[in-house]
């Protein structure tokens, strides 16, 4: 087997930026030493360059079914764009769906993966009908690797949980050692504004972010919080967009809580200005939770420095503008929820090291070591050190790019950060040792990236 060798980059891992030469045999990290200590069959020049883990990005929807339309992306192309943006792990959500069991989603999302994956994958399960079998079920797929599961105060009559049923599904996890997941927003109230809004004429995209109001978000937080606290369970709030959703998060952490959070680049870099943008452009910022009002950004940049909220996830749904997102002409409520991302992250968040949001280390915490302790992926994933998958990324903090539909790799036909300038850039990849982008250009295929079981979250034990 090739022995290939990192030399002179800059080391950097959630705990220690050093400068050291890294070692590759058999699709794990054999070594880590002094430059000029080891020697191999392929030496990779990444002086001046950052060496860091590849990411790990737990929250995708790749080919999710929504709306009377499908995710454009492909687990196929999604991952190839994964790939390009240094994200060598993700963690898509399969699907149950109502009236069938956990096996039934679970099975139908192997197949949509197997063989299509340019970078390894895990899945979460959505659970949508909570019963005895459904119960009985979640046991069984974390015994598989499976658990985490995700529930939904928000879309009634299609994921929907009443507190009841999301109480019942946080007592099983509290016994099997899952991970309930939630998306918080109050649904039910929420329909009634969406209702009104539209018997008003308020049909445009930026209705959606009105609607869908912060106080929403952070009762809904709020509830999920005292559910997870009576049933004994740790509990995990994705997308937290809303300042007073990160206070609710503050709180019962500061009451020694295990309740974790997770923001997406959108709310840190994205607003309620590009919802309002006209003529029907705002559709392509529709997401839930909404955008924000721009003054949210800087608590939920508070929230990630002060480990209030711990990861950032892309939340990667993208549907197109042209065919997709035109959908909702005429009715807001009827645009596909979702925005592309999965290749933008890790970018993004270097240029917040560059603005002074976070550290160096910080980046790669939330980025790829917090998400892989999360999910019980870590130290496989999510760092670099002796018996560690090779997931490796040289990156050169100095490149500049802007930010492009013209020029990603996601199969969507805009960018949500469309003509953004950034520093810094991803150079070349592997994923278990195997080069999947090489000086900036593609070498990876479909078929490489395996089913990741997991095991349990790792901050619980």
């Amino acid at each position: 087997m090739t022995r290939t060798l990192i030399h002179g980059g800059l080391v950097i891992t959630a705990s220690d930026e050093v400068h050291a030469d890294v070692l590759i045999e058999d699709g794990r990290i054999a070594a880590l030493a002094a430059p000029g200590v080891l020697t191999a069959d392929r030496t990779i020049d990444a002086a001046g360059k950052y060496v860091i883990p590849g990411g790990v990005d737990a929250h995708t929807h790749m080919e999710l079914p929504f709306g009377g339309t499908f995710a454009s992306d492909t687990f196929e192309t999604g991952t190839r764009a994964a790939a390009w943006g240094g994200t060598t792990t993700i963690i898509d959500f399969a699907v149950q769906s109502v009236g069938h069991g956990l096996r039934e989603g679970l099975d139908a999302w192997h197949a949509k993966a197997e063989g299509n994956c340019a970078v390894d994958y895990g899945f979460h399960m959505i659970v949508s009908d909570v019963n005895e079998d459904t119960l009985k079920e979640m046991d069984l797929l974390v015994e598989e690797g499976v658990t985490s599961f995700k529930q939904f105060m928000a879309y009634p009559g299609v994921f929907y949980s009443d507190d009841g049923q999301i109480l019942r599904a946080m007592q099983r996890s509290a016994d099997n050692g899952g991970l309930i997941m939630m998306h918080a927003e109050n649904g039910i109230a929420i329909d009634v504004l969406v209702e009104q809004a539209l018997a008003r004429g308020e049909t445009d995209p930026r209705f959606h972010g009105e609607v869908r109001k912060a106080l929403l978000e952070a009762e809904a937080t709020h509830r999920a919080i005292r559910l997870a606290q009576v049933a004994g369970a740790p509990l995990y709030v994705v997308h937290v967009s809303a300042m007073e959703a990160v206070a609710e998060l503050a709180r019962a952490r500061d009451e020694g809580l295990p309740v974790f959070g997770e923001t997406c680049p959108q709310y840190l870099f994205l607003s309620t200005d590009n919802l309002a943008e006209p003529d029907f452009e705002g559709a392509k910022y529709v997401c839930s939770t909404p955008l924000r009002p721009r003054e949210h950004q800087a608590k939920l940049w508070q929230g990630l420095r002060t480990n209030d909220l711990q990861v950032v996830s892309t939340d990667h749904c993208p549907f197109c503008f042209t065919g997709q997102k035109e959908l909702g002409r005429g009715d807001f409520s009827k645009i596909p929820n979702g925005l592309p991302g999965v290749e933008n992250r890790m970018d993004l968040l270097h240029q917040a090291v560059v603005d002074g949001h976070i550290s160096r280390r910080r980046w790669i915490e939330i980025a790829c070591a917090t998400p892989a302790r999360m999910f019980g992926l870590y130290p496989k994933k999510g760092t670099i050190a002796p018996g560690a998958d090779a997931d490796v990324v040289i990156y050169d903090p100095h490149a500049e790019q802007v930010i492009s539909a013209e020029t990603h790799h996601m199969n969507v036909d805009y960018s949500a950060y469309e003509g953004r300038r950034v520093t810094g850039r991803v150079e070349t990849v592997f994923s278990r040792g195997v080069p999947v982008v090489t000086e900036r250009e593609y070498t990876g295929h479909a078929g490489h990236g395996v089913f990741i079981p997991r095991s349990t979250c790792q901050y619980l034990d």
